[in-house]
């Protein structure tokens, strides 16, 4: 581990000296020359140059770097207050550090001892939400609350915020090291609609966005519908949430579709492609005409009878409809019961070459890299998974474990299986150490449907992805979403085999959180990683009057903690949230 070491070193002082000179850039932490993958493809290098003379909006705090807690849930945290109806939030208990030990002992003296070799940061099923799209199953609500959520016509403010909150951290939490760069892992975009993925990466990347499709002056979706099913937060029916203390908001819709503004990261991000930025629905095999005619039309269904939407909740839940053949029957059949919207092009869901071509586009590069992390040989293959370089002897490995044959669940084929054994072999020949990221869990990987376009190639789930990382000492960490949960798996191997797999909770359902995730070296024998929940930079208070942007994002996590369905098990337990994870170092 000397070079990783040297490196983090090097950059660490680097980024001391422009904060005493008051000259700090966002080039600190991203100056890494990265080398061809184990691919055999060149990821690009980010250009320091350009991140250096972004706007100074993006600029991160010029400051002394040091531990600290401020700013994340190791300092404060949402808390109700209240016991009953709808509960507003403040500033509750921080959420204290476990140490877990459960793979090697931590040693006495480490804290003294250790130097930081890498700090980054993971967003999850950030799930920015066209609410107006006519392919969203919201008519299923009275059978599955979390078809629809009273929050979501928020969710591009919240994504913005916790945007805004990675760009005011003065680096990494514990060792005070830079950040060298943000990966979200996957349902970017809620319905694989162009909207969407527009919206995202002008989030992430810097922009203006108008959260809005169809009519370009005027809301038009089921919260104006004046059905009960739904919160009708502008006018006085006395809808469901409302009977169970929702509020009434005049000027809520006009304010959800008004045009806001990103700065973007100021930190180098990557992104690994989850089921629903895939597939239409997140769980239907792309491609079908039916569904991309629906998606762009004018036409909405927003009431089902309750028998019938029992029946088709039914096939959605156990992934039984993988081509929706079922869905559309009954869309057709329920044909007269449709809205009339305005018709939008731009809600037409994108294909994989699609989404690699946006990730391409120069107009969204923002801090870069170009791509972020996708490359035209990924284009040229049609495949979604690539390697890039955290430092100098640490590998960053994308997974796609969508599944094109529908479903949501996940699962590999056997050639990016096969690519990711060569990956990992080549690593540990050059005594490397990888972190691997993917959207789905290990558990979520069970579904095994033939892929459409590679007709005969096996698909292999959780169980063999698990097994084939435990093979190799270069493994140190699996991180990944889809869950929406927070929880930290240990999984033992034999000879200093073992590694952690991090899963994190969403930023769609309460808690709304993203991780900062710490690799260190103790110098004992061991690595730990330290990882750090971190809430969006809205206030925990919120003001019903407070229609800005700030204000949209502090409502729209008080809405995620009170919508009807919401799980408080989603936070995990201690030992999922604030931790140091212990290695012994292969």
């Amino acid at each position: 581990m000397s070079r990783i070491r040297s490196v983090a070193t090097s950059v660490r002082d680097r980024r001391a000296f422009l904060a005493a000179t008051g000259a700090v850039s966002l080039s600190a932490g991203i100056g890494f020359a990265l080398r061809p993958d184990s691919g055999g493809s060149t990821v690009p290098a980010a250009d320091e140059g350009r991140a250096a003379i972004a706007l100074s909006s993006r600029q991160a705090p010029a400051a002394p770097l040091m531990p600290y807690t401020r700013g994340t849930t190791l300092g404060s945290v949402a808390a109700p207050r209240g016991s009953a109806g709808f509960r507003r939030l403040g500033d509750g208990p921080a959420w204290q550090r476990v140490v877990r030990g459960d793979l090697a002992a931590p040693k006495a003296g480490r804290g003294e001892r250790r130097t930081a070799l890498a700090a980054f940061v993971q967003f999850t099923d950030l799930h920015v939400v066209d609410v107006q799209h006519p392919l969203r199953y919201e008519y299923l609500r009275a059978q599955a609350a979390n078809a629809w959520r009273p929050q979501e016509s928020l969710s591009v403010a919240g994504a913005v915020s916790l945007v805004e909150r990675v760009n005011a951290l003065r680096g990494a939490p514990v060792t005070g090291s830079p950040l060298h760069f943000v990966m979200t892992t996957g349902d970017n975009t809620d319905n694989n609609a162009k909207t969407e993925l527009d919206w995202f990466l002008k989030v992430m990347s810097g922009g203006r966005i108008t959260p809005n499709s169809g009519d370009p002056k005027h809301y038009e979706g089921v919260q104006n519908s004046g059905l009960k099913l739904y919160w009708q937060p502008d006018t006085d029916v006395r809808d469901g949430d409302k009977q169970l203390g929702f509020p009434k908001i005049d000027g809520f819709l006009a304010a959800a579709v008004r045009e806001l503004r990103s700065p973007g990261l100021n930190l180098p991000w990557y992104s690994t492609v989850g089921n629903h930025d895939s597939l239409p629905g997140g769980c239907f095999a792309p491609g079908d005409p039916f569904f991309a005619e629906l998606a762009v039309g004018g036409k909405k269904l927003m009431t089902l009878d309750e028998t019938v939407g029992a029946t088709v909740w039914k096939n959605l839940r156990k992934g039984g409809d993988p081509k929706g053949t079922l869905l559309k029957d009954m869309l057709k059949s329920q044909a007269r019961k449709m809205r009339s919207v305005t018709p939008d092009e731009g809600r037409a869901p994108f294909t994989a070459a699609e989404y690699l071509q946006a990730h391409l586009d120069p107009a969204h590069t923002g801090p870069g890299p170009v791509g972020h992390g996708y490359s035209q040989a990924n284009l040229a293959a049609k495949t979604q998974y690539y390697t890039f370089r955290i430092a100098d002897d640490l590998l960053g490995v994308s997974l796609d474990s969508t599944d094109p044959g529908g479903h949501y669940e996940g699962s590999l084929g056997t050639a990016q299986l096969r690519w990711l054994e060569r990956t990992l072999k080549t690593a540990e020949r050059n005594k490397e150490h990888v972190i691997v990221f993917s959207h789905h869990t290990s558990k979520t990987m069970r579904n095994l449907r033939e892929d459409p376009n590679h007709p005969g190639e096996r698909r292999h789930g959780g169980d063999e992805v698990l097994a084939l990382l435990g093979s190799y000492r270069s493994t140190l960490a699996w991180v990944n979403g889809h869950s929406h949960k927070n929880n930290i798996t240990p999984h033992p191997a034999p000879g200093n085999r073992s590694f952690w797999e991090i899963s994190t909770a969403s930023h769609i359902d309460f808690p709304q959180l993203a991780r900062v995730i710490e690799v260190v070296d103790n110098h004992d024998g061991t690595i730990s990683l330290f990882t750090t929940l971190i809430e969006s930079a809205a206030p925990h208070r919120t003001d019903f009057a407070d229609l800005t942007q700030t204000g949209l994002a502090a409502l729209y996590r008080e809405l995620s903690f009170n919508a009807p369905g919401s799980r408080s098990t989603l936070t995990g337990d201690p030992g999922d949230r604030n931790t140091e994870l212990v290695l012994n170092k292969g």
